[in-house]
């Protein structure tokens, strides 16, 4: 039986008044990820922006503080 499988299981178990939280809980999760993956394309596509705002020779200076 596959983990898929097993929730759907727990689920048909649950009273009504309790799904409602359930569904809380994996919109929560879906979320949560969505927000992980934004962060992480953000980091990516400001990565060679802040390259050349940082990396530059006029700033070279403060490189060793």
């Amino acid at each position: 039986m596959s983990v898929k499988d097993m929730i759907k299981s727990e689920i048909d178990k649950l009273p009504e008044n309790l799904l409602a939280e359930v569904f809380d809980y994996i919109q929560f999760i879906e979320v949560k990820k969505e927000k992980t993956l934004l962060v992480k394309t953000y980091q990516e596509l400001s990565g060679p922006v802040f390259d050349a705002v940082w990396n530059n020779d006029e700033d070279a200076v403060y490189d060793s503080l």
